[in-house]
């Protein structure tokens, strides 16, 4: 897996990401930035299945109470391609994209947010893999490395991942969201040591957890902007 020296593959450190806004998406092989500018429709792509059976219900704004926030008004805007590549830079599955582009307009984050939580609850086994593998990919060092600590620590650190990834058959995830640098390292380590001591199963619910809330902070920063949508 192509890495820097060594939080894990796609930096699982939620507020560190910096997905600070549609219009400074993070770097992602996948995903395309949202631009100011119109957006043209991006070529759809044949599915096997219908990914978008849930029971989110259809977002409709009211035509009175426009967004006020620009990010996510650009967002409710997009053509579902852009919206849909945004999308995985906060999660890497396609299913879950496509179920939250599918249904906007949302009227405010809250229900966004809460649409997103619903559908990362509804991840099957695969699409779980499917995340975790694009976790692996994104070339970050492991989580947890660039947080301050003594040589010793971070050595040990190293250790606990590679222990983690040959148990586990995938990279450690964990939302840092709140956490002070200063704790990073410790909390990292603490928290890799406790879960190798997890069966597959207990710590494929618990890695999925993780994701949901790194998924999460990862969405909402994609869309805080709070200029008021009338001043564009």
């Amino acid at each position: 897996m192509p890495r820097t020296d060594g939080p894990h593959g796609r930096h699982s450190l939620a507020h560190s990401q910096s997905t600070d806004s549609l219009a400074g998406l993070p770097t992602h092989p996948r995903s395309a930035r949202l631009p100011s500018t119109p957006l043209r429709a991006a070529p759809s792509r044949p599915h096997e299945e219908d990914p978008l059976a849930s029971d989110i219900p259809s977002q409709r704004l009211d035509p009175k109470s426009e967004p006020t926030l620009v990010g996510l008004h650009r967002f409710n805007e997009a053509d579902p391609g852009a919206a849909e590549e945004a999308l995985l830079a906060c999660c890497g599955s396609h299913r879950w994209a496509l179920r939250l582009t599918a249904h906007r307009p949302y009227p405010d984050i809250d229900s966004l947010l809460a649409a997103a939580s619903e559908a990362s609850y509804d991840l099957r086994p695969a699409d779980l893999a499917e995340a975790l593998a694009d976790e692996s990919w994104m070339p970050q060092p492991l989580l947890g490395m660039r947080a301050p600590g003594s040589q010793a620590a971070h050595t040990a650190l190293r250790a606990a991942h590679a222990a983690y990834e040959a148990r586990f058959g995938h990279v450690f995830v964990v939302c840092l969201e709140g956490i002070a640098p200063e704790e990073m390292l410790d909390t990292v380590l603490s928290s890799v040591r406790t879960r190798l001591a997890n069966d597959p199963d207990e710590e494929r619910l618990v890695a999925a957890d993780e994701l949901r809330r790194i998924a999460l902070t990862r969405l909402e920063h994609l869309v805080a902007t709070h200029t008021e949508a009338g001043a564009r």
